[in-house]
């Protein structure tokens, strides 16, 4: 009894500090989203106002008035779901093949591809680049997403749950006449929804802020992402800080909107990779 009233003090304490450093970790993205539907006036008042006294949604009508930002979110969207959704399906092909079939040198192979996650993108952006005009891809939206592609980051996500599905299901498949596609699409790919989830919200995030890579290969106005575009106000003669704050804001909610969407995968695939022996 003793044991499980302290059990229970313990859960009690930490999930009140759970709940606190939840609460510090979203007053960044509240502070953002707060001045964004203040009035411009109010940005720079001191004290500052915690809580907008008159919030308007004006700001963003300005935003989407004055600035493209229908077309610098189409060239985002397509961006971040062209890599997403190519991702998702070249990890999974890999990933099972390093999980579940056998071939000469798989396990150095698999090593020595998982060990280029040690190199920074930085290192090698210009011999990319030239890789890029070798290929005619330069400045165009395919010489964007194919780079990104062929990131190592899904294999090793994706590989960790193969892992764990049982041998004795592809067995039993190859008994019944399943050819190796078959296996791979319709029993262990629906099996590994939980990953595939994961791996979705955390390459869309990633290919939606890719910054650097589309700043060396757009070079139009019309190519621009939203995050360029964003970029760009700051080079403006007279900068006008609500655009930011409102362009900042646009540019968060679709990733917060492909997280809730995936939630439960990827609450489940970060589970199952924790629990994973």
């Amino acid at each position: 009894m003793t044991n499980k009233l302290m059990r229970s003090r313990y859960d009690y304490v930490a999930n009140i500090f759970v709940f606190l450093f939840s609460l510090l970790m979203l007053f960044p993205l509240y502070w953002l989203f707060s001045n964004a539907v203040k009035p411009p006036s109010s940005i720079s008042v001191m004290p500052p106002e915690w809580i907008p006294k008159n919030p308007t949604l004006m700001n963003f009508y300005d935003f989407l008035f004055f600035k493209p930002i229908g077309l610098w979110m189409k060239n985002s969207f397509i961006i971040a779901l062209g890599t997403t959704v190519l991702v998702v399906i070249t990890s999974s092909m890999a990933a099972y093949a390093f999980a579940k079939l056998k071939f000469k040198g798989r396990n150095i192979i698999f090593f020595v591809f998982i060990s280029t996650l040690m190199i920074p993108k930085e290192v090698y952006l210009i011999p990319l680049f030239r890789q890029m005009q070798t290929f005619r891809l330069s400045f165009t939206t395919l010489g964007i997403i194919l780079p990104n592609v062929a990131a190592p980051f899904g294999v090793f996500i994706l590989k960790q749950f193969f892992d764990t599905l049982p041998d004795d299901l592809r067995e039993s498949a190859r008994i019944d006449g399943c050819n190796e596609f078959t296996i791979f699409s319709r029993i262990f790919l629906p099996m590994a929804k939980a990953g595939i989830g994961a791996l979705f919200i955390l390459m869309f995030v990633r290919a939606w802020n890719d910054y650097l890579w589309q700043l060396i290969m757009v070079n139009r106005d019309a190519a621009r992402t939203l995050q360029l575009g964003i970029a760009a106000m700051q080079q403006e003669t007279i900068p006008n800080l609500i655009y930011k704050l409102t362009g900042a804001c646009m540019a968060a909610i679709p990733m917060i909107a492909v997280f809730l969407a995936f939630q439960r995968y990827f609450t489940q695939g970060i589970t199952l990779g924790a629990l994973k022996e």
